[in-house]
């Protein structure tokens, strides 16, 4: 009877574990021409895509994360991470935003290539969350 109701102590626990990770939400991921602001992420509006002679700034909006969760944007050319922000939480918070990249231009311009926000968020070294917004020609 005791190893019943501890396997379903462990069970509900890892239940609660689950739903907790999936309340995390990502509202906004992309890239754009300038920082953003969170207000400017809620209205839903159109943001301007970069191209090979403007800024990029990579963006995540995300919801319900915990003290302790760890956030990474980062500008990405293909596979390759050009610029990236990490950020470790010293406290809960409803909504999140973070942000990486470059307010100028590269000397020359942005090299070619397919450029795209990449997220990745951990909770006690665990991936939650990893994704990629839809890739962005600088042209």
């Amino acid at each position: 009877m005791l190893t019943r109701v501890l396997f379903a102590v462990a069970l509900m626990c890892g239940m609660t574990a689950v739903a907790s990770a999936e309340d995390v939400k990502v509202l906004a991921l992309g890239i754009t021409t300038h920082e953003v602001t969170q207000a400017e992420l809620e209205t839903g509006a159109a943001l301007p895509a970069p191209h090979f002679n403007t800024p990029a700034i990579a963006y995540v909006l995300a919801t319900n994360l915990k003290a302790g969760d760890v956030v990474e944007i980062a500008l990405a050319n293909g596979e390759t991470s050009l610029l990236k922000n990490t950020e470790t939480l010293a406290e809960d918070q409803a909504r999140y935003l973070l942000q990486a990249g470059k307010r100028g231009v590269p000397a020359g311009g942005w090299p070619d290539g397919s450029y795209q926000a990449t997220l990745k968020i951990t909770r006690e070294g665990k991936p939650l969350v990893e994704e990629s917004s839809k890739p962005v020609p600088f042209d």
